[in-house]
């Protein structure tokens, strides 16, 4: 007789068979997503330009620029186009669009003065300031701080709008309820991180891949549509009951319970208690022209001035139709950055807690660090760190987004905000459909540590309960004689501070078309490391130079593949007719829109 183990083993092993073959199927489709190579970024493009005198928005998104047109088109200003333009890049670019995030918006108003809507994040209450040192997971709960955009777009509304609030958000929310279809640099975008293995296994993500993940489990392409049904509901609730809805209503309950469950800091007071300010620019003059910026806690507005003063001082000049970038223009222009990134990092947080020394935006002190540039040498960074101790021993993330806004009466808006690393900490509030920041990397959590490779230590942006984080972003606006000339910003993390410097070099003191300075290759340096990065597509321009500025003693970083600086974008006025041009950065899409004319 045969024993039951062996009775039951032919009809076993079939059946083990099948159900391994029926979970094989099954995972089909998540395997071929999860096994995928890494998609490849969309290929070099031209700039996007318009041209206008009833208004230009340029964004991230042609979706988002569109929208911001049809707010002036109705008859809104700038200040309304850029409220809806913001909601919209939530929905069309959520890598970097945000209001789970913060930023810094400048407003120039024709005929008065430049200011500042500070929407920067703060840490949490109950952060400790030595909690972070060993702290190594930055796609965590943890990292994010208490968010400042929905606050901060309320306020500059109620300044200075003029359409109804929920009219700016209304497009944004057919948008997120409706779908969108996606263009292959959101595919890309979003491809990027659904590849992840952590995004793919880790529990804390599931509600990233089941809002942002595509339903048939495979990745995104261009054609797409994009349904975002919480985000919708989410937007409702804040076109309806204002900026309450996020802070202290049913949208900031879901955030503290997320919180809760994710370990994160954030709290109903923290959210009940944050409020943005409005603040003087930061300003100077360079030659002719006036350079507003925004102040600290963002650095951009102070080093911008700062190193386009310097290059200013040592006679930064050339032939309009020379050549895009000589090595000498390198060579000064990184000798102004590391002394720019030298003065940040001693000086620069937020000034409810440091004091900012005044000298830092006088010519004076501009004039002084450029008399200790050697036109024909390279200075080592350690020679210049000073009282800054040095550590044996990464740049900032680069995931930020601008827009910039003009309107038919030359009311200028120039926006940067952030959620600091791609996606943020990648945590979607479950049921509100959008993620938090991760800005509390942005704060500097050795005290005493900086080191060679770029890690920054200094007290003035060390972390603290309720502090905002020091930013590299750098919207700006230019005028000349009172008149306004220019709106610029840029994505980049510290490397938004020298993009925005050498788009206004070569426009404001090369004299260069504003599609030129955008298009035109990139190049980096941040003090520590001690080396210059150069844009892997330099159209040859770096290339031809490198022998030359290696022998003046430059130290040259290995090309990344296919590395890009920034996505600027930006928009000229010419003063005598008013006629506005916008120029959209090829490096990430971009879109750019203007109002028609009336017939």
């Amino acid at each position: 007789m045969k024993s039951p183990a062996t009775i039951r083993r032919p009809y076993c092993r079939p059946l083990l068979y099948v159900g391994l073959i029926a979970c094989t199927l099954l995972l089909l489709p998540l395997q071929s997503l999860h096994a995928q190579s890494a998609p490849t970024r969309p290929p070099r493009d031209s700039a996007k330009v318009v041209t206008g005198n009833r208004g230009v928005v340029v964004a991230e998104t042609q979706l988002a620029s569109d929208i911001g047109c049809q707010i002036l088109a109705k008859g809104g200003n700038a200040v309304d186009a850029a409220v809806g333009v913001a909601f919209a890049l939530q929905v069309s670019w959520p890598e970097a669009g945000n209001i789970g995030g913060g930023g810094f918006m400048m407003i120039a108003p024709p005929e008065e003065e430049v200011v500042c809507v500070n929407y920067r994040e703060k840490a949490p209450a109950a952060v400790d300031p030595f909690s972070f040192a060993d702290w190594k997971q930055h796609r965590h709960a943890r990292m994010a701080g208490v968010p400042g955009t929905v606050r901060g777009l309320a306020l500059a509304h109620e300044t200075y709008g003029s359409l109804p609030w929920r009219e700016v958000i209304a497009p944004s929310i057919a948008l997120a309820r409706d779908g969108l279809v996606v263009d292959p640099h959101l595919a890309f975008s979003l491809n990027s991180v659904l590849r992840l293995k952590s995004v793919r296994t880790e529990s804390r993500f599931d509600e990233f891949r089941r809002v942002y993940g595509h339903p048939d489990q495979r990745p995104w392409q261009a054609g797409d549509r994009l349904l975002q049904p919480d985000l919708a509901q989410t937007l409702t609730s804040i076109a309806l009951q204002g900026p309450a809805a996020f802070y202290e209503g049913e949208i900031a309950k879901k955030i503290v319970t997320e919180m809760k469950r994710s370990d994160g800091l954030i709290t109903a007071q923290d959210l009940q208690g944050y409020q943005p300010q409005l603040l003087p620019a930061v300003a100077g003059d360079v030659g002719p022209y006036t350079v507003y910026g925004a102040p600290p806690p963002a650095s951009g507005g102070t080093i911008v001035l700062l190193q386009l003063r310097m290059i200013e001082a040592l006679r930064f000049s050339a032939d309009k139709n020379g050549p895009y970038w000589t090595g000498d223009q390198v060579h000064l222009l990184v000798e102004a950055m590391r002394r720019g990134f030298r003065e940040r990092a001693a000086w620069l947080g937020d000034p409810n807690y440091v004091a900012i020394p005044p000298h830092l935006l006088t010519p004076e002190h501009a004039r002084r660090l450029a008399s200790s540039i050697d036109v024909d040498k390279a200075t080592s960074s350690e020679e210049i760190a000073g009282s800054i101790p040095l550590s044996e021993g990464p740049y900032e993330s680069a995931e930020t987004t601008h827009f910039s806004v003009v309107d038919t009466n030359g009311l200028a808006v120039s926006n940067t905000y952030t959620l600091e690393g791609t996606f943020g900490c990648r945590i979607v509030v479950p049921g509100a459909g959008f993620v938090l920041n991760n800005e509390m990397g942005d704060f500097n959590w050795y005290p005493g540590y900086t080191d060679r490779n770029g890690k920054i230590g200094t007290t003035p942006n060390q972390l603290a309960p309720g502090k905002r984080m020091l930013s590299s972003q750098s919207p700006t606006i230019v005028r000349e004689n009172g008149k306004l000339k220019l709106v610029v910003g840029s994505p980049g993390g510290r490397t938004i501070i020298n993009t925005v410097t050498e788009i206004l070099a070569q426009t404001l003191l090369l004299d260069r078309p504003l599609e030129t300075a955008i298009s035109g290759p990139r190049f980096h340096h941040q003090w520590f490391p001690d080396e210059i990065r150069f844009e892997t597509d330099d159209q040859g321009v770096f290339t031809a130079m490198q022998e030359e500025l290696t022998a003046k003693g430059h130290r040259i970083a290995e090309r990344e593949a296919d590395w890009r600086q920034g996505s600027a974008h930006g928009i000229v006025v010419d003063l005598p007719s008013g006629e506005a041009t916008g120029v959209a950065d090829w490096r990430r899409g971009g879109g750019a829109s203007s109002v028609a004319s009336k017939p």
